[in-house]
């Protein structure tokens, strides 16, 4: 199932020159943003980047300065009453009652949603189980803790079954083994034709988004697959050439040649990580030249730089060069 739009698109978000600037100076500047529908598409940045401006103004809650912007073939700010039914939006900040229980609260938010009493149970505690809350529906908001709120504000947002969610951080707070289960629903309903538009403070989550826009100082550094954006920010495939013997400096400089290296890494006497332009390429040049060279080559693996590493090595090429900055 594909997201239908009111202009018959298939794009979930279109974004040009979008900004929105504060008086600090803060916000986003000149974004260009395609978001396919039926996809995760995760936003990552450091905090103060401009991640919850942008979901405030797919939302609507914010007007943009400058430039265009769709969402579900919409202006945010033009919204009727049924395309905002088919959004679900989970804020960073708590909107729960912390006077009411959690089962209470997540009938509040499916009453404003006008869901029928058939059939609303289920649903609740579908969702409920999924954030595993059941066990604890009955406790007050206020005495709940942190993670918990979070989670209930995740199956909020879920409890009307929206086409397109935009969650602004929602696995703060939540251990790994849960915040895994979450992706692999959040995968599930793109299986079924649902939009993410997914902000979040772990880098390593980009790993579960068909896409992923890279956000500092309010500019999209890059925007790839997962895999697009290691070989970005690393210039290509990344390598780990392990041998029996230790390699000579002289060796060493003609395996780099030979394979066309842009980069390359000593890890110990026998090993080396090289960059290169395609790991299935360099394999088998590196084991002729070493068969030629009389070198034992014991392992060719290619390296999965953490997303830590690409999210900084994206970021540290965005930085100005010392000259530009005494400009």
């Amino acid at each position: 199932m594909t997201l239908p739009t009111s202009t018959g698109t298939t794009h979930a978000v279109r974004a040009r020159g979008l900004t929105r600037t504060f008086p600090s100076g803060v916000g986003v500047h000149e974004l260009d943003l395609d978001v396919e529908a039926g996809t995760i598409f995760g936003f990552i940045g450091p905090s103060g980047s401009g991640k919850t401006t942008t979901i405030r103004l797919l939302t609507g809650v914010l007007a943009p300065d400058a430039g265009e912007l769709s969402v579900i073939g919409t202006r945010p700010v033009d919204f009727d009453r049924t395309e905002r039914t088919r959004l679900g939006y989970m804020p960073q900040r708590s909107v729960l009652y912390p006077d009411l229980s959690l089962w209470e609260n997540l009938g509040f938010f499916a009453s404003l949603f006008g869901m029928p009493w058939r059939g609303r149970r289920r649903r609740m505690d579908h969702v409920m189980d999924l954030v595993e809350l059941t066990d604890a529906k009955s406790r007050l908001v206020r005495d709940a803790s942190m993670g918990m709120q979070r989670r209930l504000s995740l199956a909020s947002t879920l409890i009307h079954d929206p086409d397109f969610l935009l969650l602004d951080e929602p696995t703060a707070g939540i251990d790994p083994m849960l915040r895994r289960k979450f992706w692999d629903h959040f995968a599930s309903l793109r299986d079924q034709g649902r939009t993410f538009f997914v902000t979040t403070q772990y880098v390593g989550e980009a790993a579960y988004c068909d896409r992923v826009g890279v956000l500092a100082e309010g500019r999209l550094v890059a925007v790839d697959t997962p895999d697009g954006l290691r070989r970005q920010a690393f210039g290509g495939d990344v390598v780990d050439v392990s041998m029996a013997n230790p390699i000579s400096a002289v060796d060493l400089e003609e395996m780099i040649r030979t394979v066309g290296a842009s980069r390359s890494q000593r890890l110990d006497l026998t090993s080396v990580r090289l960059t290169v332009e395609n790991a299935g390429d360099a394999a088998p040049l590196l084991s002729t030249w070493a068969l030629e060279k009389g070198i034992e080559v014991e392992t060719v693996d290619e390296y999965r730089p953490a997303f830590d590493d690409v999210f900084v090595e994206l970021v540290s090429q965005l930085a100005p060069a010392p000259e530009d900055e005494e400009r």
